[in-house]
């Protein structure tokens, strides 16, 4: 019998999690079959129902990386405690703050996603899925670029689309740095060199 979309669903999510805590323990190197399935404490062939193979397991746990990242809560208001603006470099700090490994969470999050690139790029398909992830981040910032230069916050001449992208590379750039080199690059000083760099955005 054809078990019932709810039961299936809950299947997968089930599944999901046992992804989720391999990716977090191991890395994607440790991120097979076997070791899902030695998580959840079921046999490769039951997994083998929703991944056919190794590269459609990959492919699930960079969505689902994908999913947990965008699903966190986010920064909304200045450090300072006042209330958020409806738009414009405090959005765009925020932003930016929110893709930069500051506690706990967010480092072994930003670890899951670096060690994500050597896996993507081995793979036509699934790098190009990470790029259209990385192009819809980069939107979104030059949303926040676009209305700061409304508000005479940023030079109103310059390609939001271009600041953009420098803003993106800025910060993933700092996430290596900071997973590397942590105590060269704690919490406080990230943030110093993100704010110091929006500076001389505003500064033209």
């Amino acid at each position: 019998m054809t078990p019932a979309r709810g039961d299936h669903d809950a299947r997968r999510s089930e599944v999901s999690e046992g992804v989720w805590r391999v990716l977090s323990s191991r890395g994607f190197e440790g991120l097979t079959l076997r070791a899902v399935a030695a998580e959840l404490g079921a046999s490769t062939g039951l997994l083998t129902h929703y991944f056919p193979n190794k590269r459609a397991l990959l492919g699930h746990a960079l969505e689902e990386l994908d999913r947990r990242s965008g699903s966190r809560p986010r920064r909304t208001a200045p450090a300072d405690g006042s209330p958020p603006p409806p738009a414009g470099l405090a959005r765009l700090r925020a932003a930016l703050l929110d893709v930069l490994p500051l506690d706990e969470a967010a480092v072994a999050g930003n670890r899951i996603w670096v060690g994500s690139w050597d896996v993507a790029l081995a793979d036509p398909e699934l790098a190009a899925a990470h790029a259209g992830r990385y192009g819809r981040s980069r939107e979104a910032l030059e949303g926040h670029v676009a209305d700061a230069q409304r508000l005479g916050e940023l030079p109103a001449g310059a390609d939001a689309a271009a600041l953009a992208a420098a803003a993106q590379a800025f910060v993933l750039g700092l996430v290596v740095q900071a997973l590397f080199a942590p105590g060269e690059f704690p919490p406080e000083r990230q943030t110093a060199l993100l704010d110091g760099y929006l500076a001389g955005l505003a500064a033209g």
